[in-house]
């Protein structure tokens, strides 16, 4: 049941994301050859008015052929008619229009999801309510109601806002000793403190317990809640982001296998948690579909507007050249997620 859980929802995320591209390409009259679910041999064909739509025997990913692109026969097709021969910027929406339906569906789930619980846990103060049993926070000198402001490992300062920050900051500093700054009494001091694993949970923990603020929150409300967490998660990927290119939390990556652990630790918890992780990977995939690699959808508006800015276009050679680097690059990340995932599992 994990295995189908795990195709079902990245099928629906794919499906989802390639219904984007499909659906702006045929509004702007770009020639569709094919739409397809999965990869790999046909197993189900059905001849549209234009477009063929296929299921395939790998239940992992899917696409959409359109003229123009690499691979598609299309001599037969009028140039206007193909993804080159239309405006740059009717180009660029349709490159954006998957990522843009990953967004829009993770939107739609949070508010459902929002909606169903009724209820909403808002972020909590950095203030220090208890400790937990064996608390290296309790043994290196914190007080309850201390306020944490600030937290320094190495060179990276995390200014703290919330409690969520203290648990983002510990998940990339798991084994680093970080200086805390406390605001205690109307004064200010600093505490070292060293993470320490939890094997229950798998993680590394400072011991500290916040005060739990639960708001029961009206139909209406749910949409502003619901939106108010696509924004947090959007921004904690970003956050993410700019840390991995700086060499922070590489350990923390995670691939097909660290996702489908999740999958299968999640569905085990019913139904909300399922969709809720559905909306969080298809934020995910959003995002990450539209960073400027090649191969990725950003990639290839980044390339467009090079083009558009230059005034010339590229040529087979330099595409085929920049494709080949994005896909080495993917593989590489890949490999190493993957490498990532299989160190978690011993």
């Amino acid at each position: 049941m994990s295995i189908i859980y795990f195709i079902l929802i990245l099928s629906v995320i794919i499906i989802i994301h390639e219904l984007g591209h499909l659906l702006t390409a045929k509004y702007f009259h770009v020639y569709c050859q094919e739409f397809s679910i999965g990869m790999g041999p046909v197993i189900y064909k059905h001849q549209g008015k234009e477009t063929a739509f296929s299921i395939r025997a790998l239940p992992l990913g899917g696409f959409v052929s359109m003229a123009g692109e690499e691979g598609v026969d299309d001599e037969s097709i009028p140039f206007e008619r193909t993804l080159k021969g239309i405006a740059w910027w009717k180009q660029v929406i349709i490159m954006a229009a998957g990522a843009i339906m990953n967004v829009l569906l993770a939107w739609i789930l949070f508010i459902m999801v929002t909606m169903v619980q009724g209820r909403v846990v808002l972020p909590s103060e950095p203030i220090v309510a208890g400790f937990t049993e064996d608390s290296v926070a309790e043994a290196a000198g914190f007080k309850i109601g201390d306020r944490i402001t600030k937290i320094t490992s190495g060179s990276e300062v995390t200014t703290v806002d919330t409690f969520d920050d203290i648990t983002e900051h510990i998940s990339y500093f798991p084994k680093t000793e970080a200086v805390f700054t406390v605001e205690r009494d109307g004064s200010e001091t600093e505490i070292k403190l060293t993470p320490k694993y939890n094997e229950s949970e798998d993680r590394y923990l400072a011991g500290f317990q916040a005060d739990v603020n639960v708001k029961e929150i009206s139909l209406i409300e749910s949409f502003q809640y619901g939106t108010t967490r696509m924004i947090d998660g959007s921004t904690a990927i970003f956050r993410s982001l700019s840390k991995l290119i700086r060499g922070i939390g590489l350990e923390n990556l995670s691939g097909p296998v660290g996702i489908f652990q999740i999958t299968a630790e999640t569905t085990q918890n019913g139904i909300i948690p399922a969709i809720s992780l559905i909306a969080l990977l298809s934020l995910n995939i959003g995002i990450f579909n539209l960073l400027p690699l090649p191969v990725l959808d950003g990639g290839r508006i980044f390339m467009t507007l090079i083009e558009k800015i230059s005034g010339r276009k590229l040529s087979e050679r330099a595409e085929m050249v920049i494709m080949m680097i994005g896909v080495v690059l993917l593989v590489a990340l890949m490999v190493f997620a993957t490498w990532q995932d299989i160190l978690r599992l011993f």
